[in-house]
């Protein structure tokens, strides 16, 4: 026999019985301002425009170009240095220079963790060769590489090679060491093994660490690639960004400084929001491992 489930009074509790029929769900619908400022790249949109605004008054205010142009100055000089090629060229040498020592970077991380991982022998040659290496300033090296190498495009690369390597294989290591143990065992009772456990186990649980490597060796590259060229174009008499800037700042020609330096930034944005972004999206996003 059925029994009948009775609800306890309680005379401390006052409220009205609803029918559950009529419950439903409560939307709210959001303003128009509030669609709007929920998109971030409008907000981060807006903080640039403060900040080139702030740039703005205060080169007027200070009202000398060799100390700080105004904004609007270094925008005149941004694009005709791109009207006349200058800007263009110089970007693409340093962006060939970097994609190669970036990209040789992240191979020689991918190695070192990848062996790490799967050995202790390599676990012990990554603590080692991190703790002697990463401490080490990568401009340090660029007279040893211009010794060994000479005035090549190649110089560079390895000072590079060193500032990538270390931050993406400390943050893919970290990735790796974090992974929960139920899915090492899951990956293993698969029969994977070696490279094999590292690509489909590892790299997919621990991709936030891994990607937050390949930022911090992007930014590091970046600025090394910037300073080295400082030094390398003086040397050679030519070079990217760096010797763009100093190649101005030694006639004196500081809006196109400040030009070069824009330029920096932009590419930096763009590689942030854009690619970085992108990649973040199709991948730790949409697998749930972030919000």
């Amino acid at each position: 026999m059925a029994k009948t489930l009775l609800a306890t009074v309680r005379p401390e509790r006052a409220g009205t019985p609803v029918d559950a029929a009529k419950f439903g769900i409560v939307q709210k619908r959001l303003s128009t301002w509030e669609n709007v400022w929920n998109q971030a790249w409008l907000r981060k949109l807006l903080i640039l425009i403060a900040l080139a605004a702030i740039w703005e008054i205060y080169g007027r205010a200070v009202n000398n170009q060799l100390i700080v142009p105004p904004f609007s100055d270094t925008i005149k000089a941004f694009f005709a240095s791109i009207a006349d090629g200058e800007l263009p060229a110089k970007v693409w040498t340093s962006i060939k220079v970097l994609s190669f020592g970036y990209a040789m970077g992240v191979f020689l991380a991918a190695v070192l963790t990848t062996l790490a991982i799967t050995t202790r022998f390599g676990n012990d040659l990554l603590e080692t060769l991190t703790a002697m290496f990463n401490p080490l300033p990568a401009i340090a090296l660029l007279p040893l590489a211009l010794l060994w190498f000479g005035l090549k495009p190649f110089s560079l690369a390895f000072v590079l090679i060193h500032s990538v390597l270390w931050p993406v294989a400390l943050n893919t290591h970290t990735g790796f060491v974090a992974v929960s143990t139920t899915l090492r065992m899951v990956g293993k009772n698969y029969g994977l093994r070696g490279v094999g456990y590292v690509a489909k186990i590892l790299i997919p649980a621990a991709f936030p660490s891994i990607l937050a490597g390949l930022k911090l060796g992007w930014a590091f590259a970046w600025r090394t690639l910037i300073a080295a060229e400082l030094v390398f174009g003086v040397t050679t008499g030519g070079g990217g960004l760096g010797w763009f800037i100093v190649e101005n700042k030694n006639v004196l020609n500081i809006p196109y400084v400040f030009a070069g330096l824009f330029t920096v930034i932009l590419i930096g944005l763009f590689v942030e929001n854009v690619i970085f972004r992108t990649i973040e999206q199709r991948t730790i996003r949409r697998w749930g491992m972030a919000s």
